[in-house]
């Protein structure tokens, strides 16, 4: 997947406990609808945790990244 590395708005529902699930986000005036979420994993950035999600729009796969330190969003590869 070639990197990208740009901040995106998304909509995320925020489940009890510790759960996040991204439902769309919007990349260069677009709109994309999350259709499935195929994996999802932790990293450590120095202090701040992050959590990566491969998620699909039925046609693309994208790698985006949730901060906890300041809670923003990075589309890091399609």
């Amino acid at each position: 997947m070639p990197p990208v590395a740009e901040n995106v708005r998304v909509a995320a529902i925020f489940t009890p406990g510790t759960q996040i699930k991204p439902v769309w986000f919007e990349w260069r005036c677009r709109k994309h609808a999350i259709t499935a979420t195929s994996y999802f994993w932790k990293d450590s950035f120095g202090a701040v945790t992050r959590l990566h999600f491969a998620v699909s729009d039925g046609s693309n796969l994208f790698e985006l990244m949730f901060d906890t330190s300041d809670q923003s969003w990075t589309l890091i590869s399609v």
